[in-house]
């Protein structure tokens, strides 16, 4: 008898704490660090349990933007673009744009045609 391959499930191996990615692990730490920043600033005027709530308020966008995928929402133009993509990459490119001054130019079949 030779050796033969046993398949198993390895579709979670990725994951740390069950629930975090490394890309979502790393989103919620950069949320839970602004966080701990509005934090300081709160704390300074005595409102510290405001300050907690704000970091795990921006701990959960961090995590949101790191694990989740744009909707596909056929009523909306945007959404039909781009859904299905991952946030942080259309974020990420959103910046880059802006950064880039470029500008689109659209021209719509309708405007030609009455010309």
């Amino acid at each position: 008898m030779g050796p033969y391959y046993i398949p198993r499930n390895v579709k979670d191996e990725g994951r740390i704490l069950f629930i975090f990615t490394g890309k979502s692990l790393i989103y919620t730490a950069i949320g839970a660090a602004v966080g701990f920043f509005f934090n300081l600033i709160l704390s300074a005027f005595g409102a510290m349990l405001i300050g907690m709530v704000l970091i795990a308020i921006f701990a959960l966008i961090g995590f949101a933007i790191g694990t989740f995928k744009m909707p596909s929402i056929g009523s909306f133009a945007f959404t039909k673009k781009v859904g299905g993509e991952p946030i942080d990459e259309i974020i990420l490119r959103a910046i880059k744009f802006k950064k880039s001054n470029s500008k689109i130019y659209v021209y719509d079949e309708e405007e030609t045609k009455d010309e």
